[in-house]
């Protein structure tokens, strides 16, 4: 406990946290009242339509995770914490857990956030979650955001630099997953195993289509449902996070 009492002082001392937490609510929920507030009956406002935006509330989480990972790195100041704490692991993991429970909040926040704007801009539309789809499409961005931010956090432990890491996170999660489906007859056998489509195949299996981020508007044959994508997200994420904990521990800090 006192480890994680110790991560979150040192990641709430710094201002980045706050700003980046701010951008992604503000922009994710500000996009959706822009969105709802014109549609109609040529595009009509259900709940799928309400979670339009919160991939890129999800990436401004990440690139926050990074940071708090890279910030150590650059200042120096990760040298003084792994002299407090002989164990790395240790440390490494406490800032992870940290890290991944602030952006799972964030991610409820933005998600009901996105919801709850809709439903107040458009009363008369019938925006009750009902269907475990749509359950899992609001509610479970929570879990996408925290393993998301676990994957940013083992970036950049493995990266160390801030602009590396932003820029591996940032063009991955825009461009890579959806690019290789442009790959002729291969491409979308090696999308139905990418992570971030797992993710939203969690969130949008059974319900509409995602209209932005990896997966946009794709109908891939996924090699599970949507809590077997999970877990593969999931394990992809805290796989990702071990191979980072090792090289940490084994090379200079």
């Amino acid at each position: 406990m006192t480890l994680l009492a110790v991560e979150r002082i040192k990641l709430f001392s710094t201002r980045s946290p706050w700003w980046c937490m701010a951008l992604a609510i503000a922009l994710t929920v500000g996009m959706a009242s822009l969105i709802a507030a014109n549609t109609g009956d040529q595009f009509p406002l259900n709940v799928a339509v309400t979670q339009s935006f919160t991939d890129f509330g999800m990436v401004v989480i990440m690139v926050m995770a990074a940071l708090a990972a890279t910030t150590e790195y650059r200042f120096g100041t990760i040298r003084a914490t792994f002299l407090a704490v002989p164990s790395r692991t240790g440390a490494l993991v406490a800032k992870a857990t940290v890290v991944a429970l602030l952006a799972g909040v964030v991610g409820e926040v933005v998600a009901f956030g996105s919801w709850g704007i809709s439903k107040l801009i458009k009363p008369n539309v019938d925006l009750a979650i009902n269907s475990t789809a749509e359950w899992r499409n609001v509610a479970g961005t929570g879990l996408v955001f925290m393993i998301a931010a676990l994957l940013a956090v083992a970036v950049g432990i493995l990266i160390r630099q801030t602009a590396g890491a932003v820029a591996i996170l940032l063009v991955y999660t825009m461009l890579v997953e959806n690019l290789i489906g442009l790959i002729p007859t291969l491409g979308q056998k090696i999308q139905r195993w990418l992570p971030f489509m797992h993710a939203n195949n969690f969130r949008t299996a059974d319900g509409a289509p995602v209209t932005d981020g990896p997966g946009a508007g794709s109908q891939l044959d996924f090699p599970f449902g949507p809590w077997g994508s999970l877990a593969y997200f999931a394990a992809i994420g805290v796989g990702l996070l071990v191979v980072a904990l090792v090289v940490a521990k084994r090379r200079d800090a």
